[in-house]
């Protein structure tokens, strides 16, 4: 049967709400093709995803407006289709859970049928199109992996508090055994680079990394991934080491901050309005804590009214104010932060920007160091100045203090 031949047939099996909506002509036949290939739960949540509200000036209700098709592609591929070359679990293991079977002979898997997922998703990579499936998979994994080994530790890649009486180690509380080589003399010193006689391994419980093994050091009386514990207090030259090395990062973070600064000053204005702001939220939306903080510093978003509000909310409300050359940057300034999963990539993507964008790093990291040794200067100076004689009580004042 011809594909496009089939790919219609398909039409047939989209939920009531789906065919419904397909009907009114409120959504193209591109639209509907691509949602009867996913499993009838998921296809209400993609629908949702073939519009966007729009706010204009004067007026409080919000204008829908029907997106492009390669839009929805490109959100059913970020939000429901799973790599499964990324998969912590054997694809080809039908007992891991019966009822799935092995993903090699499932009809969710998008490189299983070519007429169905060939002109679109199947051309990258091969896919599985049930998450619920994926997960219970990958529980199932995990489940199967510490019975098979009790002594492994079980950690978290999650941020937030640990849960009270949970055998998962947070993140904050062990150091991840790097695999990758160290790329100069300095990170050799780093204590992730280096192993200890309490280096084991362990699996990922919670966390996007679910399911994945690890080499962790999780005790904190190491002396070479926890040294800090080690130390004692009034350790003056580990204070001063400290000291150093936090006054690098600041450097290091305030360099980078003016570099990106500048790489965003530098993008130019290209695409439509609403294009930009589409895929700013979209890319906005998976940025990490730490990522997302970055982008509130450099736009002073939340020092203004409404600072008590969610970091989603602000960040939304931000973009959707914003003009077409801020919704540039912001593009910009996201995909150099998400394209680095280390501080060595950081430091790399970053200049690789700084060069395609002609931003001259060396005349930025010099005006950082200058202005941290001109603060430095004038707090040794505002100790080492003398203070004033403190003026004894007057007979006055003692008598009315009598």
């Amino acid at each position: 049967m011809h594909g496009t031949s089939f790919s219609r047939l398909r039409l047939t099996e989209l939920v009531a709400p789906v065919a419904e909506t397909f009907a009114k002509d409120e959504i193209g036949v591109g639209h509907a093709l691509l949602l009867a290939k996913l499993q009838p739960a998921q296809q209400e949540e993609a629908l949702a995803a073939c519009y966007q509200e729009q706010y204009s000036a004067g007026n409080g209700k919000p204008k829908r407006i029907l997106l492009l098709v390669r839009h929805l592609q490109q959100w059913i591929e970020h939000n429901i289709l799973l790599e499964l070359a990324a998969a912590p679990f054997s694809k080809e293991d039908a007992a891991l859970v019966p009822d799935a079977g092995s993903c090699v002979d499932c009809a969710k898997r998008t490189g299983h049928n070519k007429l169905l997922f060939g002109d679109d998703f199947g051309k990258h990579a091969d896919h599985c199109s049930d998450p619920k499936c994926w997960s219970m998979k990958v529980d199932a994994h995990v489940k199967q992996t510490i019975a098979a080994k009790p002594k492994l530790v079980q950690i978290s890649t999650a941020y937030g508090a640990a849960k009270s009486d949970s055998p998962v180690v947070p993140r904050n509380k062990y150091v991840e055994i790097r695999a990758d080589k160290p790329a100069n003399q300095k990170q050799r010193d780093w204590p992730e680079y280096k192993t200890c006689k309490f280096t084991t391994e362990a699996i990922v419980t919670e966390g996007s990394e679910k399911g994945e093994l690890r080499r962790v050091c999780a005790n904190p009386d190491c002396p070479i991934h926890h040294a800090r514990k080690q130390r004692p207090a009034n350790d003056a030259a580990f204070k001063a080491e400290q000291e150093k090395r936090r006054r690098e990062e600041a450097i290091a973070q305030t360099t980078g901050l003016r570099v990106l600064k500048a790489i965003g000053d530098a993008v130019p204005i290209r695409l439509m309005k609403r294009d930009l702001l589409f895929t700013a939220e979209r890319l906005a939306a998976v940025l990490d804590e730490r990522h997302l903080a970055i982008i509130f510093r450099l736009h002073g978003i939340g020092k203004a009214s409404g600072a008590g509000d969610a970091p989603a909310k602000l960040l939304a409300s931000f973009l959707r104010k914003a003009d077409e050359g801020t919704l540039g940057r912001v593009l910009v300034e996201v995909a150099v932060l998400q394209s680095a999963h280390s501080p060595t990539e950081s430091a790399k993507t970053l200049h690789e920007a700084a060069e395609f964008y002609k931003v001259v790093v060396a005349a930025i990291t010099s005006k950082v160091k200058r202005e941290f040794a001109a603060k430095e200067k004038a707090k040794t100076e505002k100790k080492a100045a003398p203070k004033p004689p403190t003026k004894a009580p007057s007979k006055a004042a003692k008598k009315a203090a009598a």
